[in-house]
């Protein structure tokens, strides 16, 4: 279910509040063009659209038709309680019919980001925007060929057209990954192949922000969102696959690997192809709270952040409670103290947290962002050798050596 904005607000930091007002997010938001819902296809399915409110409880589940786009997340397995792997598994589904407001909301981008009308770059704008404006599909349900022989059946999703569920898997003891097909319709599109990747109980893994500390960003600039998203070649901050590579190395090449972004779900083919073509694979994390409105998309990125990630780590230490977490984070958000809370929470759990200070005070909205006493409060009973500040990436791989010995 979306959350309106002044819920957000409500949730937000100081610091956030404080990066809304003066960078002029409120302004942009508003006059950011919204979609119209597709609501012969709410008339048409009305008995569905009703059930999905039950979620997971809906007993008359909808298949994908050859006209829906099915997305599936790429996940990580883990041992259940019993020893059993088991994962979970997120799906989305939706109308291929794009929102009547299409052309209104690629021009209201391009004219925000300062492009001159018919730029060449509105053809990106274009198919960035895509996922942003397709109806979401509630109450559907969807069949995929885990493996060489397992058939899964996840959903039905619920209101927002995304399901999530716990799957017990086959033993798989011999193998890192695990390849999943969706079975849909011959016509049917959208990201129909996923990965697993299975880890054990013990051993380290990474839990990484993305905006701002491996992609630039610049979330707290408005239009420098709009620009990052919908137009400019997504770019890695300078340094940053490097430093994950040799991380990789250091903790093993099993290790698990969460990307944890306040970025909405609408942005999952966009991100995925982005960290896999710089970083290490892995579980993306996305916040599924604002199908369908692209302004929502600067209340996710800016608000509320820090509950939202703390919230997503329980339930990463709740399927790896034994794992050695590395940290990595930026100063331009709430990872800081995300982090912090997190290692109060269980200390045993968390064992180095990094911190990219990010030095172009301009970009990233208020100088209090960088000060001393920021870091100190955030990670107040954090052991000083467990976090660490940094501006240039090469100096972390001495920090990792240190932790993993």
């Amino acid at each position: 279910m979306s959350l309106p904005s002044t819920y957000r607000r409500s949730e937000s930091s100081m610091l956030e509040h404080q990066t809304w007002c003066n960078r002029g997010f409120e302004p942009t938001e508003t006059s950011l063009a919204n979609m119209v819902k597709a609501q012969g296809l709410v008339q048409k399915f009305k008995v569905t659209h009703l059930l999905s409110y039950l979620g997971r409880l809906n007993p008359i589940p909808i298949g994908v038709s050859k006209t829906d786009v099915v997305w599936l997340f790429d996940n990580v397995a883990f041992r259940g309680p019993n020893g059993s792997w088991q994962a979970e598994f997120v799906t989305a589904v939706f109308d291929a019919r794009i929102s009547t407001k299409f052309v209104e909301a690629v021009g209201d981008i391009a004219e925000k980001v300062g492009l001159s009308k018919g730029d060449k770059q509105e053809k990106t704008i274009e198919q960035r925007i895509t996922p942003f404006l397709m109806e979401v599909l509630p109450g559907r349900r969807v069949d995929i060929k885990f493996g060489e022989s397992t058939e899964l059946r996840l959903g039905p999703g619920g209101r927002n057209g995304i399901s999530s569920e716990l799957k017990k898997l086959p033993d798989s003891s011999a193998r890192s990954v695990s390849k999943s097909v969706a079975e849909v319709p011959s016509g049917a599109g959208g990201l129909l192949e996923m990965t697993t990747f299975y880890t054990e109980p013990e051993g380290w893994a990474v839990i990484s922000d993305i905006d701002d500390t491996i992609k630039i960003t610049q979330t707290s600039d408005p239009v420098g969102i709009l620009r990052s998203t919908f137009v400019a070649e997504p770019t890695p901050i300078a340094g940053m696959p490097e430093l994950y590579w040799q991380i990789k190395d250091i903790v093993t090449p099993s290790a698990p690997w969460f990307y944890l972004s306040a970025s909405p779900y609408n942005l999952y083919p966009f991100l995925r192809d982005f960290t896999h073509r710089y970083y290490p694979r892995g579980q993306l994390v996305l916040r599924d709270a604002s199908w369908m409105t692209i302004p929502g998309l600067l209340s996710n990125l800016t608000l509320g952040t820090q509950r939202y990630k703390v919230d997503r780590m329980k339930k990463l230490y709740e399927w790896l409670p034994k794992k050695k977490m590395i940290c990595i984070g930026d100063s331009t958000q709430s990872d800081p103290e995300a982090y912090g809370e997190m290692y109060r929470k269980h200390p045993e759990w968390i064992k180095l947290i990094l911190i990219r200070k990010v030095a172009d005070i301009a970009a990233i909205g208020t100088e209090a962002k960088n000060a001393a006493k920021r870091f100190e409060d955030a990670f107040k009973g954090v052991p000083r050798e467990v976090w660490h500040v940094f501006e240039d990436p090469a100096e972390c791989r001495e920090q990792v050596q240190r932790v993993v010995g």
